[in-house]
């Protein structure tokens, strides 16, 4: 099976593939005894996709084909299914199956797209690390007999893309939680403006920075998973890179690099400027000013608690304690803390769409280092300050209402190291095309 939306669309349109061989293909994957399957996918392939499939084929033959018909996509355990049950993860959930679709994952099912299964992800999306204690963890793509660790929260999602077993992958992303596993991994992650696709039917984490999101091979599939959750059309065209005004961050963002991050990032910026570029090193005076934001968990954990207040009080002694402990942080807020964030959170969205309008995007390295071993954040001080290192330059964009895509930009031979592009509120489309200009220069000089 090819590794891009647009290859399979060519293979379906000229019969050398149809849906059930695509889908055939991603549950082998899934169920190779050797593979990652069983803990990229903890709850199997889904019952329905062979139908979906089938289904599909039927359409084509009778000249009826959504935009992603046939096309095999996973979905992060967040989301409702008609049919399945919701887990986010989780082991405290009713195992209720949902009555109805998330309309992200209605549209979706409108354009045709097969639901090979529901992929394993961080408890409730609490952390960008990975790591389950009730699911296991699925491995990194990169050094897998080091096991690594693979980004989170979608940390299947990322994985299903890396092993072939789904062509896109639906994930959320509420700090960093799709562009986290696919910078470690070597994808593409795609975090929307929060309010283009609608939040109905997901297990929320924190409704403040919430949004839906996708994983892929590339930036293109990446637009076009993106246009039909939003109901937008995607990107006709890559943007070239001449003439393009880069903002550079200074700052916070850049410190703690590893020597691998640091020298990635150096070298693409030297290419993003051989091709045209306009490159200006910033310092941003909003995102100076975000850590007021954070104070005892911040929103994140307001919201988070007042979610699952019944749920720890029936439950508590069955969640990931490293996501319990974080919940709790909440309980050292006030209800005037909660409402001073968000005014804060206002003003400074604002502020930052203000520092934004001269330049077409912002550059900066997604993580500052590359995938950690499982093993080496057995501790919880190891884990939690992997964790904050994660979250730190990714959050950014929840935290400022931004649209922000995070793509390979390291060697193929090399470990996974992502660039990240923040853009304008609103402006998603504009940035997925930068996203593909930029991605198309960085391609030629990865091999």
């Amino acid at each position: 099976m090819e590794a891009t939306i647009a290859a399979a669309r060519r293979q379906l349109a000229d019969g050398s593939a149809n849906a059930l061989s695509l889908l055939a293909s991603c549950v082998e994957r899934i169920r190779n005894p050797d593979g990652e399957g069983a803990r990229a996918f903890p709850h199997g392939v889904s019952m329905a996709a062979h139908m979906q499939a089938q289904a599909s084929d039927m359409l084509r033959e009778q000249g009826v084909a959504g935009v992603l018909a046939g096309i095999p996509v996973s979905v992060k355990d967040l989301f409702d299914v008609q049919g399945d049950v919701t887990r986010a993860g989780a082991k405290v959930l009713p195992e209720r199956p949902a009555s109805a679709d998330a309309p992200a994952i209605a549209r979706l099912r409108a354009a045709g797209a097969v639901f090979v299964g529901r992929t394993n992800m961080t408890e409730f999306a609490y952390s960008g690390v990975g790591i389950n204690p009730h699911y296991g963890t699925p491995r990194n793509p990169f050094d897998r007999q080091g096991g690594r660790i693979p980004g989170g929260s979608s940390s299947g999602a990322a994985v299903s893309v890396t092993d072939g077993m789904a062509l896109a992958a639906i994930g959320s992303d509420t700090g960093g939680s799709c562009r986290i596993p696919a910078a470690l991994c070597g994808i593409v992650g795609f975090k929307p403006t929060a309010s283009r696709v609608p939040l109905q039917g997901t297990v929320p984490l924190s409704p403040s920075y919430d949004s839906i999101g996708c994983l892929a091979n590339t930036v293109e599939c990446c637009a076009a998973v993106d246009a039909v959750m939003a109901g937008e059309a995607p990107p006709t065209a890559p943007l070239p890179l001449a003439g393009l005004r880069l903002a550079v961050p200074t700052g916070l963002v850049l410190e703690g690099m590893s020597d691998e991050v640091a020298e990635v990032f150096s070298r693409t910026l030297r290419r993003l400027s051989a091709a045209g570029a306009l490159l200006q090193d910033v310092s941003f005076e909003s995102w100076n000013q975000l850590a007021e934001l954070g104070a005892n968990g911040g929103l994140v954990a307001a919201e988070a608690s007042a979610w699952h207040q019944q749920l720890l009080a029936e439950h508590a002694n069955r969640y990931d304690p490293r996501v319990l402990s974080r919940i709790r942080l909440a309980d050292e807020q006030r209800a005037a803390d909660y409402l001073r964030m968000q005014q804060r959170r206002r003003e400074l969205c604002r502020q930052a769409d203000v520092e934004l309008a001269a330049f077409d995007a912002v550059a900066l390295p997604t993580v500052p280092i590359v995938a950690p071993c499982i093993e080496a954040l057995g501790d919880d001080e190891s884990f939690f300050s992997t964790n904050r290192l994660l979250l730190r330059n990714p959050s950014i964009a929840n935290m400022l209402d931004l649209c922000a895509l995070s793509l390979p930009c390291h060697r193929l031979a090399d470990a996974p190291v992502g660039l990240m592009l923040f853009g304008r509120h609103l402006s998603d489309r504009r940035l997925l095309a930068i996203g593909m200009g930029i991605e198309a220069v960085l391609r030629r000089e990865r091999r």
